[in-house]
Parts: structure tokens; C-alpha cells; sequence
């Protein structure tokens, strides 16, 4: 089999430290993770990006691996017992869960373990890009760990999970009584934060510019809610929180919406109400369309345009179009026009009852 260079899998360098490693791994597990990545081979280029991680994530894997290779690096993990790629387990599972914490999925929820708040956050979307569709990349800034900060925490039994510590405080020989207190320092149960810690300068976590990937189907309405597991902020001990894409629609100048229908007006003169008319419209994707109407138009007469209206969500087929048109009357007539029109009309001049 052809060897894998796994620094190119993760468009890194050879001199890339720990940190830009996991912020490489980050990005490429956003842009390929078969949740959110439909297009044939993605599934494929994850399990390298995964594998490509775990091999240069590790020190000792990385050390082997750069001094002999993918094939040597497979020799090691058989004398190990490892047998390489997460031990042959899910490549989906493990390394995203531990990264992302789920990204796009329910994997490792559960078991009463705190998470960071969710956030929601209002997609700003045109009605023309409801009605076609269209793929973003929503630039996303959260904090995460610092990559060494279990190096900066130590034991200490009084803390029973994240911001909580437990204090015991002796009522009487023989009697002691346990209080919960808030601790930022506590990050886990059983783990305290160090402060000054060198591992981690900046602190805990420090801030990480984020490409989120919304894909945003033909159809889409208002208030629709995108969910992305896992990718809030981090916090020692918690995991991280849902990212909610909100959909609002803005306004449209000629049409708007409700459910699958559109609702557009069209303003016609009088001589086209009574002799009837053609009318070329341009719709959402900016595609020419003609509507004909042969009779007498009354005002605010409302014509029914079917599969003119909003791709269903389903996949199956357009709403309907509704076009209400208004008549526009002449200010004033002159004598002579007013007589044709009587003429023509068949009306005559008498006002008797």
C-alpha cells in the first residue's frame, strides 16, 4: 500500500508544533466529517485526517513516525499491541469525540457530565438564497483549551467537578459538616488548576478562530434551527456546548412568504384590465416567466401561478405563486375619451332613474 505523509493530510509543516497540529486537525474534521460533508471520498480523507492526528499528536508515535516512516511507525504499534489507525475501532468516533466532543452527532453525551452554555446565533439569509439554496462558511470565534493544560492542574480531593469545591468544616468533636462552594480552580473532580502555570501562560483556554460549514437546502424557512454539536467554547472538565444557527429571513422588495406559497403584486393600467395583457416577471433565481390574462382584470384580483412559489422542504415539487394586481386609474378623462368610452362601453348619456 502507498505510504501516507501525514504532515501533507494536515497541510502542515514538518516543524509544526502541538498547537498548530490540533488547530490543522480541527479545521480538517470540520471541512470533512461525513455529517456534514456529502461528496464521495470525504469518509475516506477523515479516517487519514483522524489517523494523521493520532500518529502526530502522540510523541512518542510522532518520533517513530519521523524517524522511520509509516511502515515502521506499524511495526512499532504491532510490537505494542496497538495495531495502528485507533485499534482498529471507529476512526469516527474516538479522536472527533475527543476533539469536537460529537460535532454533528450524539456520541459521548450522557453520563451527567457538564457542558459549556449552548449558543445561538441568527443566520441572516436573503429570500433569494431560501429559494435556491446556498453552502457558508460561517467564520466562528470560540475559546479552547490550552493544548498542555492537564500539565497544569494537580490533585486535590475537595474538588468534587468543574467550579465546585467541597468544604468541611467540624461542628463538634465528631460531627462535620460538608458544604459546596464555588471554585473556578476546581476543573474536574479530583483536579485543581495551578495558576502561574508556565504550560499555560495565557490560562485555561485562549480564543480560536473557527470555518463552520452551513448548508443551507433549497426551501429553507424562517426560525429553522442549524445545530452544530460540541463546538463552543472549552472548559477543563465540561464539555463543549451546541452552536445554533438561527434562520431570519430578510425582506424581499417584490415578494414574500408563507410556507411554500409566494405573495407578489403587480400593477396594470386600466386599458390592460379591460383588454387583458401579458406580463413577464422575473423570479427569485432570476429566471424570466410570463403571465397572461385574457379577460376583464378586477381590482385587487388575486391569480393563482402554480409551481411558481418555494421549493418544498420534502424535495417534492413548488408551492404556488400568487400575484394580486392592482388597477391603475387614470387621474382624469377628457370630454372626447369619455364619450368614446360610453360609445364603446355601449353606455348612454341619460341620468333619468
Amino acid at each position: 500500500a502507498e505510504c501516507v505523509d501525514f504532515y501533507k493530510v494536515l497541510g502542515i509543516s514538518r516543524k509544526a508544533n502541538q498547537k498548530e497540529i490540533k488547530k490543522a486537525y480541527r479545521q480538517k474534521s470540520l471541512e470533512l466529517h461525513p455529517d456534514k460533508n456529502p461528496e464521495e471520498g470525504a469518509a475516506e480523507k477523515f479516517a487519514e485526517v483522524a489517523r494523521a492526528y493520532e500518529v502526530l499528536s502522540d510523541e512518542e508515535k510522532k518520533r517513530v513516525y519521523d524517524q522511520r516512516g509509516e511502515e515502521g511507525l506499524k511495526q512499532h504499534e504491532q510490537m505494542q499491541g496497538q495495531g495502528g489507525g485507533f485499534g482498529g475501532g471507529d476512526p469516527f468516533g474516538s479522536m472527533f469525540e475527543h476533539m469536537f466532543n460529537g460535532f454533528g452527532n450524539q456520541r459521548g453525551r450522557g453520563h451527567g457530565e457538564q457542558k459549556t452554555p449552548d449558543v445561538r446565533m441568527p443566520l441572516r439569509l436573503t429570500l433569494q438564497q431560501l429559494y435556491v439554496g446556498v453552502n457558508l462558511e460561517v467564520e466562528y470565534l470560540r475559546e479552547v483549551l490550552c493544548v498542555n493544560w492537564e500539565d497544569c492542574t494537580r490533585n486535590s480531593n475537595d474538588c468534587q467537578g468543574p467550579g465546585i469545591k467541597v468544604q468541611r468544616q467540624q461542628l463538634a468533636p465528631g460531627f462535620v459538616q460538608q458544604v459546596q462552594i464555588r471554585d473556578d480552580r476546581c476543573v474536574s473532580r479530583g483536579k485543581m488548576w495551578r495558576d502561574g502555570c508556565r504550560a499555560c501562560p495565557n490560562g485555561k483556554t485562549e480564543p480560536e478562530k473557527i470555518e463552520v460549514p452551513v448548508e443551507i437546502p433549497a426551501g429553507t424557512r424562517h426560525g429553522e434551527d442549524f445545530a452544530f454539536q460540541g463546538i463552543t467554547d472549552e472548559k477543563p472538565g465540561m464539555m463543549a456546548g451546541d452552536l445554533h444557527f438561527v434562520v431570519v429571513e430578510i425582506a424581499h422588495s417584490a415578494y414574500s412568504r408563507d410556507g411554500d406559497n409566494l405573495y407578489t403584486t403587480v400593477e396594470i393600467p386600466l386599458v390592460d384590465a379591460l383588454t387583458g395583457f401579458k406580463r413577464t416577471l422575473t423570479h427569485l433565481d432570476n429566471k424570466k416567466f410570463v403571465v397572461t390574462v385574457n379577460g376583464v382584470t378586477e381590482c385587487d384580483h388575486i391569480m393563482r401561478v402554480p409551481g411558481k412559489g418555494m421549493p418544498r422542504r420534502n424535495g417534492n415539487g413548488y408551492g404556488d405563486l400568487y400575484v394580486k394586481f392592482e388597477v391603475d386609474f387614470p387621474d382624469e378623462l377628457t370630454e372626447t375619451q369619455k364619450t368614446a368610452i360610453r360609445e364603446i362601453l355601449g353606455e348612454d348619456d341619460n341620468d333619468e332613474l
